[in-house]
């Protein structure tokens, strides 16, 4: 996934300070590609800057168009995004991860087009893209913040970039067992174990351990903590 060939494009925009949380969530996904089909004179800098915080670069550096044809003229593939099923609406609705994988094989710049945020992305404007894509919300209340909208796809876009990574690697069960061994350990020398029953203990630890995928931090922390119960226990019955 190249995040320099995807394009975020905003077509009628009401309120400038949705354009600065628009900067923002792009720059938390390395996106900085922004194009606003609106009159530049009509947006409030000021305010766009307010909720950009340390994004207002990529405001600064957006380019503003009269259509979005014209704002997509550079890219190969055009993606609505619209929550809206009907007869003039594109035919299938893709969901964020589905896009994501059609972005990742394709060649050139690809655009994402998010609508007015009173009335989301008109058919004629529809029309002016290839394809079309929805964010599944609550029948309850399915209209989405236009930045909050923003940042979901523009996270889908950016996970593809780290794909593979782990939050954290769980624990070996040779290393499990080690942990294990020190429970049980600590047990022992408070005299929680008189003539059998060590060996069941360990067995119901390191079935319990390893259905929870310990991280290292985790297992050590459990260890320090039978440790210190074992200790506080010796010295109070010395």
């Amino acid at each position: 996934m190249n995040l320099d060939n995807v394009v975020v494009v905003l077509s009628r925009p009401e309120e400038s300070r949705n354009i600065g949380a628009v900067c923002r969530a792009m720059a938390n996904c390395g996106i900085h590609d922004l194009r606003i089909v609106a009159d530049k004179s009509t947006i409030d800098e000021e305010r766009v800057h307010i909720l950009a915080i340390h994004a207002g670069s990529i405001y600064d550096n957006a380019r503003f168009y009269s259509s979005i044809t014209e704002a997509t003229k550079d890219c190969t593939m055009v993606a609505a995004t619209t929550r809206r099923r009907g007869k003039k609406r594109k035919g299938k609705l893709l969901l964020p991860e589905e896009l994501t994988s059609l972005i990742n094989v394709q060649e050139g710049k690809c655009a994402v087009v998010f609508g007015n945020e009173r009335t989301g992305l008109e058919d004629d404007e529809l029309e002016e893209c290839t394809i079309a894509v929805t964010i599944p919300t609550s029948e309850e209340f399915g209209s989405m913040n236009l930045s909050h909208a923003v940042q979901v796809m523009c996270y889908h876009l950016f996970r593809e970039t780290k794909k593979g990574e782990k939050g954290y690697t769980p624990v070996t069960l040779e290393r499990l067992d080690k942990s294990v061994t020190k429970i049980a350990d600590s047990l022992q020398k408070i005299g929680f174990f008189k003539v059998t029953g060590r060996k069941d203990m360990e067995n119901f630890w390191r079935s319990i351990l390893s259905r929870s995928a310990l991280s290292e931090s985790e297992a050590q922390y459990i260890e320090n903590t039978f440790t210190k119960a074992a200790g506080l226990a010796e010295k109070n019955n010395s």
